[in-house]
């Protein structure tokens, strides 16, 4: 998920004290590779520091969300994950038999939004795409990570 700005400089933008526990959970946060709900966040914590509770977990990704830091996500499970904010735009292929989210761009599909809203009067100020999908072929595994189509 890496931040675009160091943790230290990223809570003092954002007016927030650097604690010793929220420190640990924007590193876990920054070194992740998918995107954790705060259950799974609190597990990879634990294992750096089993004295932060799952309630810091939850009010620190709260905050952060309000501050604009994270972003959260709802992939149709029901359970909020999380990434960074300052990252660049991209959508979402949601694997429904494994949970698994891969992000990708697509130029030609930010064309074809852009020419839809035009056509019917407007501009797109924000949008999320999340395609839920499953495997075509179950003995070939999904790739994961970022793609750029």
């Amino acid at each position: 998920m890496r931040f675009k700005k160091d943790i230290a400089a990223l809570c003092k933008e954002n007016g927030l004290r650097l604690t010793g526990p929220r420190k640990i959970i924007m590193q876990v946060l920054s070194d992740a590779s998918d995107h954790p709900d705060a259950v799974e966040l609190h597990r990879r914590v634990s294992e750096i520091d089993p004295g932060i509770a799952i309630a810091t977990v939850y009010r620190t990704v709260n905050l952060l969300q309000e501050k604009g830091v994270l972003e959260k996500h709802t992939f149709g499970d029901g359970r909020a994950r999380f990434e960074s904010a300052d990252n660049e735009h991209h959508d979402h292929l949601i694997n429904v038999e494994t949970g698994d989210v891969i992000e990708f761009r697509s130029d030609e599909i930010e064309r074809l939004q852009e020419e839809i809203a035009r056509q019917h009067g407007f501009t797109i100020v924000s949008h999320r795409l999340e395609i839920y999908v499953k495997p075509i072929d179950k003995k070939r595994p999904p790739r994961k990570g970022k793609e750029t189509v």
